[in-house]
């Protein structure tokens, strides 16, 4: 009896030349996530339990964007996709089950998909994904029996005219039962024009053993989209936007214009939260329901809570408590903890602080390196001055406190509860609680001075 273990192998040791890029090409981004990494998830979702992945060209660069438990086999010689799989010989040793092999720069394989080929594949030697497309060319070209079996793959260049009218092409995508797998990849020669080992020529060994090759064919053929171009990484891009998009808005949330908004895969959105126009949500962001996104607001790796509005603004790596108002034109760099209500207004940056339930800071002041207690209100031009050159200091804003308008908080700094500092003061010193503090020099008003100037000029 078989084991139903299955391992997956994906392809990913090419340069992609086509790309024009100094990077590998399964390290590009689609939807800020790079492509091989979309792949390996697909993988794991599909229940693989253990990935490998070939690697060749710039193999650091790959394996630096894989997920930790993602093994790495090293093909030194790219000699075609059966050859990579001989690669892989000794790391599969002793393994049993089924072998799932993957192309790195397919992004929108879909985990059911592959549970499908898997399921088709059981108790056989081998089955392959095929896609039913209008332009065939270029692809190799599926032609079946009188059973509906997989007689062959026959490549482009060496098809008859009657297969080039053929539009079943072979996706690249395999599962083959590792046990007699390796002895019959000794079987495939490179007796061909590119002198490459293919795994294509399976279908030619398993039929010559009286094996039957079943075919898989994509409901949707989109999913065998390949990248080999940056015109095909924005196509990518474009059909995983609509996915990404149709299955929000199935389970409940609002966008207004899904062909322009652009939501990574990896991010999850409650119901009845509603996404505005020209709006960039990525790297694993999260929001609760009720929240209000957009227009023209970017959020990375945001944790965003119920009831809050993001508009026309920038968060990275931060998260906020519930029925926050942020914006417009405000920039929440990494580090920043929002309590909740808390307001953060026009043209206000913060950065590594902690503010705490009902405090605001409502337009124009910069906030680094500080604790703000509960319902502090902090004046328009308001800066904490975090660093002297050398090194980032603290600032601490106790609740209740009122910052003025235009006041410096010279850092290291304790500001008490329910204290004040007076608008246009230049503080460096602790204000105990209950105290206003005043740091301004006093005013002197020159009687006829403009006049008398003009005069002597």
């Amino acid at each position: 009896m078989k084991s139903n273990t299955v391992t997956a192998l994906i392809l990913a040791a090419g340069a992609g030349t086509r790309m024009k890029s100094d990077k590998p090409k399964v390290v590009h981004k689609v939807l800020d996530i790079p492509m091989i990494q979309l792949v390996a998830t697909a993988a794991k979702e599909a229940g693989c339990a253990r990935i490998l992945t070939i690697v060749g060209y710039k193999k650091e660069q790959v394996s630096a964007v894989l997920p930790k438990a993602v093994e790495c086999v090293h093909q030194p010689e790219q000699k075609g996709t059966a050859n990579a799989v001989v690669v892989a010989a000794d790391a599969l040793k002793g393994s049993d089950g089924y072998l799932l092999v993957m192309c790195g720069d397919m992004p929108l394989l879909r985990p059911e998909t592959l549970r499908q080929l898997i399921d088709v594949c059981r108790d056989r030697s081998m089955a392959v994904l095929t896609a039913q497309v209008e332009n065939p060319s270029g692809y190799g070209r599926i032609v079946r029996d009188e059973t509906g079996s997989i007689a062959a793959i026959v490549e482009d260049k060496d098809a008859s005219s009657a297969e080039l009218m053929i539009n079943e092409v072979n996706t690249g995508i395999y599962c083959f039962a590792l046990k007699g797998l390796f002895e019959r990849l000794e079987k495939i020669d490179n007796d061909n024009a590119q002198g490459e080992y293919y795994l294509t020529d399976m279908v030619k060994v398993c039929r010559g053993e009286g094996e039957d090759v079943i075919g898989l064919q994509l409901t949707e053929a989109e999913e065998a989209h390949g990248v080999n171009s940056r015109a095909q990484l924005a196509q990518a891009g474009a059909l995983l936007q609509k996915r990404v998009n149709e299955r929000l808005m199935e389970k409940g949330v609002s966008i207004v214009a899904p062909e322009m908004t652009w939501i990574s895969p990896d991010c999850e959105i409650d119901h009845d939260v509603e996404i505005l126009p020209n709006t960039i949500i990525a790297c694993g962001t999260r929001i609760k329901t009720g929240s209000v996104i957009g227009p023209n607001s970017r959020l990375y790796a945001a944790n965003v809570g119920a009831n809050c509005t993001v508009e026309e603004s920038v968060v990275r790596e931060s998260c906020m408590g519930d029925a926050c108002e942020i914006g417009p034109y405000a920039y929440i760099r990494p580090e920043v903890k929002l309590g909740d209500g808390v307001k953060i207004g026009t043209s206000v940056e913060v950065k590594k602080s902690t503010i705490d339930d009902g405090s605001k800071i409502p337009h124009l002041s910069y906030i680094g390196d500080a604790t703000l207690g509960k319902k502090v209100n902090i004046g328009a031009g308001t800066i904490t001055c975090n660093y002297d050159g050398m090194k980032k200091s603290q600032t601490v804003i106790d609740d209740g406190a009122f910052i003025g308008s235009d006041t410096m908080l010279v850092a290291p700094l304790n500001i008490g509860k329910n204290s004040i500092t007076a608008a246009g003061s230049a503080i460096g010193e602790d204000v105990p609680d209950d105290s206003l503090a005043l740091g301004r020099a006093r005013q002197v008003n020159k009687d006829g001075w403009v006049r008398q100037n003009r005069e002597n000029t």
